[in-house]
């Protein structure tokens, strides 16, 4: 028995070994062989990047011919290098760095020496290349754009890092990958499949031909094209109304959850991020302080909402059966807290929710706070079931959108008060701030855009995306395509969008409406601080506006932020107003209201904190 076990062992044990030796005899020479092998040289193919258009087919992002000037060290011999540089555009030092870098790379493997060469240098070097060794030419794309707009939406692409070649082993020095925005996003569907060929050379370094006949090669696979949700018309005229001001804008279909335009200003050139003039334009803009044209104020911005937050607290109150609509306060032009008179700019008087949201009155949003605590036994639990509510909105956290980056705003929970009073030892009269859209509260334009729309659709949202479709695919995520309801009943909308509806037939807003089209909206406007010489000193207000249209049958949310705009009808609220009518209508017919729009701009309110000299806010001279 013990014979028959250790033949049967032995047998085992060299069949192991003879497999070993076939898998090497087949496999090893057809891929860690030629890998090795000094005599084959493997060239990449590099597709085309896949294309980008807008929701109707409009091209946003093609592409473009680049030339990439490669070096290989080991082959390389004497040359004339002042001639060489002179072709390349280079200085002698920049050379001698270039190439001290691709030795530490590798000697055997190509390394990038020049990217992206202008089509005349790439005919003036590819005519004399032969004359030196060990260099040759690579071709690639770079993005084409067909649009001066949308920057931060498209993102850009740049050459791969040591960390991104660490990360991903599909990356090979001087090759693009998708660095910001949906280029980022989208990286492997828009990149496509590398191509790859193998040249067998002899012992003079001399180009033989394809290696096995090219039995090892491929074809590059071309990127997949996109088709975006923007609407590349309302996004390039949004970027036009931003024309000096700064602050964010977002709209969005409610029905669909596609964003429809994605608006961050000031804003750049997408153009500006392409060629060999790249690094430089980027460190400029990166490196603007003031003005941070490469910061996302749509989707990075945090600032607090303001009155807009009103039509959720009157839900909230409308939802615990802490007010109906037809309850009432009284405003003394202002209210009381802790015996400390808080003001509010509504002329005084009863008010009710739909006199409440039309006038913005905040003595009846803190009573009807206070009213809603007074619901529960207990401070802690009001708090929690407030902010069940307020994150039902998508409030609070992040969306889950197809974006690379974004911020996640803020409402404030029960442990953030605890931490910063004690726990039970806060009441709401603590946080009535947040009942008005101020205190601790903090949400970006599009969680504000995507409020509106799941107040618009009465109770639901769906996550708000970029993609409309992948070119030969049949659908997106689901969860782009999935309700996602809120904590109000339905019937709780009603009140509350014939009180935001009032704000534009008789209300702050009355002043912006659209001829033939039902609008409501809210507007809202946000105390602004900041140190200067480390002395806390208010800047004028920003300005808010939130709104949707048609109200009978709504195809447009919007949520426009501007910093430094003061009062929520007069930048934001005239900027949502054109950016709806020019969305459902196709032209503008307030051609003066648009022409003040386009050519006013908050310049110098955005000097007065560095001028070092006296100033005044909220002015209403404009």
């Amino acid at each position: 028995m013990s014979r028959f076990f250790y033949s049967l062992v032995i047998i085992i044990v060299g069949l192991l070994f003879i497999g070993k030796l076939v898998s090497l005899q087949l496999f090893y020479e057809e891929s860690n062989i030629v890998e090795s092998d000094p005599a084959i040289t493997k060239n990449y193919l590099y597709p085309e990047r896949g294309f980008i258009y807008d929701r109707s087919g409009n091209l946003l992002v093609g592409n473009q011919p680049s030339y990439d000037v490669m070096v290989t060290p080991r082959e390389v011999t004497s040359l004339d290098t002042l001639e060489f540089l002179k072709l390349l555009d280079l200085e002698q030092e920049e050379f001698i760095d270039k190439m001290a870098r691709a030795r530490r790379y590798s000697t055997r493997l190509p390394s990038v020496l020049v990217a992206n060469l202008s089509k005349e240098s790439y005919a003036a070097l590819q005519e004399k290349l032969r004359r030196f060794q060990g260099f040759f030419i690579r071709k690639k794309s770079l993005r084409d754009y067909y649009t001066t707009s949308a920057a931060h939406v498209l993102g850009y692409i740049s050459e791969v890092n040591t960390d991104d070649v660490r990360r991903n082993d599909y990356y090979i020095p001087g090759e693009n990958i998708g660095r910001t925005g949906l280029e980022r996003q989208y990286e492997e569907v828009l990149r496509g499949k590398k191509g790859v060929s193998y040249v067998q050379k002899d012992r003079f370094n001399r180009v033989i031909g394809p290696y096995k006949e090219g039995s090892l090669d491929s074809l590059p696979q071309m990127g997949k094209n996109i088709h975006i949700t923007i609407d590349k018309t309302l996004q390039e005229y949004g970027e036009r109304l931003m024309n000096g001001k700064r602050g964010g804008i977002v709209a969005i279909e409610p029905k669909t959850g596609e964003i429809l335009s994605m608006i961050s200003g000031p804003t750049y050139d997408p153009s500006l991020l392409v060629g060999r003039q790249r690094s430089a334009n980027y460190t400029a803009m990166y490196y603007d302080s003031l003005s941070r044209p490469t910061w996302d104020r749509s989707i990075l911005a945090q600032p607090s909402p303001g009155s807009p937050f009103k039509a959720l607290n009157a839900l909230v109150a409308l939802q615990e059966g802490a007010i109906n609509p037809k309850t009432t306060y009284t405003c003394d032009e202002g209210f009381y807290v802790a015996g400390v008179k808080r003001g509010c700019h509504c002329g005084g008087g009863v008010r009710d929710l739909n006199s409440g949201l039309l006038h913005s009155c905040n003595a009846y949003f803190a009573e009807s706070f206070r009213s809603f605590y007074r619901k529960f036994e207990t401070t802690t639990e009001a708090h929690d079931t407030w902010e069940a509510h307020m994150k039902s909105f998508g409030l609070g956290d992040f969306l889950g959108t197809d974006l690379p980056t974004g911020a996640p705003g803020r409402i404030p929970s029960t442990e953030f008060y605890d931490r910063a009073y004690g726990r039970n030892r806060w009441v709401s009269t603590f946080v009535i701030s947040n009942a008005i859209g101020q205190g601790e509260v903090a949400a970006t334009p599009l969680q504000l855009a995507n409020m509106t729309a799941a107040i618009a659709n009465r109770g639901y949202f769906i996550t708000p995306h970029l993609l409309k479709e992948v070119e030969g695919e049949n659908s997106i995520d689901y969860k782009f395509r999935e309700k996602r309801y809120t904590t109000i009943d339905e019937k709780h909308f009603d009140p509350v969008i014939k009180g935001m509806e009032a704000v534009y037939t008789s209300g702050t807003a009355r002043f912006l409406q659209v001829p033939g089209i039902r609008l409501a909206g809210k507007t809202g406007t946000v105390e602004n601080y900041t140190r200067i010489d480390g002395e806390k000193v208010q800047l004028t207000d920003h300005s808010v506006f939130v709104a949707f249209a048609p109200v009978e049958d709504p195809k447009i949310a919007i949520a426009v932020y501007i910093e430094h705009g003061y009062y929520g009808n007069r930048y934001a609220g005239h900027i949502a107003s054109l950016m709806i009518e020019k969305y459902l209508k196709g032209e503008i017919t307030r051609v003066d209201l648009e022409k003040r729009m386009l050519e006013k701009t908050l310049a110098k309110e955005y000097a007065k904190p560095t001028s070092g000299k006296p100033f005044e806010i909220n002015e209403y001279a404009w």
